[in-house]
């Protein structure tokens, strides 16, 4: 069906193409669940990532391999300073400071982060303009949360800033 082919696995990631009805693509990768696929379409030169419940898969796309790729960097513009994140509870607040760019460049920020809901860690992605953002993060899980953070551009990412989790 229409839809959108990103840069990252997630509605959070820059639009990087459209996909109609009739396309067709080469699977080459997978998110960790399946739930996004990396692709290589017919009819655009780049490949990118679409949501698995969009596209028919001819085959298994468990017999491909998980994927994390760099997103586009950009240099236009630099990643976000006096990161801070603080817990209330199950509620992680994460702050930061203002990137001032020209607003036909200006796409807000982004969050990668690895969170604990229900005793299991998953991976998000989210898209802000603002600069603050609340997750909820238990903290029953083994392992760690995280996160990172991205100035984000019509072109692409700045290096990311790791947010200062707290325990």
């Amino acid at each position: 069906m229409q839809s959108h082919c990103r840069y990252g696995p997630g509605t959070a990631y820059l639009h990087a193409g459209d996909l109609y009805e009739g396309d067709h693509a080469l699977l080459w990768n997978r998110n960790y669940d399946g739930s996004w696929l990396y692709i290589q379409p017919d009819n655009q030169t780049w490949p990118c990532w679409v949501s698995a419940t969009v596209v028919d898969v001819d085959g298994d796309v468990f017999s491909v391999v998980y994927l994390y790729r760099r997103l586009p960097w950009s240099v236009l513009y630099g990643p976000p300073g006096n990161v801070r994140a603080v817990r209330q509870g199950d509620q992680v607040i994460v702050t930061w400071s203002r990137v001032n760019m020209t607003l036909d460049d200006d796409r807000g920020y982004m969050i990668e982060a690895r969170l604990c809901r229900n005793g299991y860690l998953y991976d998000t992605a989210v898209h802000t303009d603002v600069e603050t953002y609340t997750f909820t993060d238990e903290q029953n899980c083994e392992g760690d949360s995280y996160g990172n953070l991205f100035t984000v551009e019509k072109h692409g990412y700045t290096d990311s800033v790791p947010i200062p989790w707290p325990n």
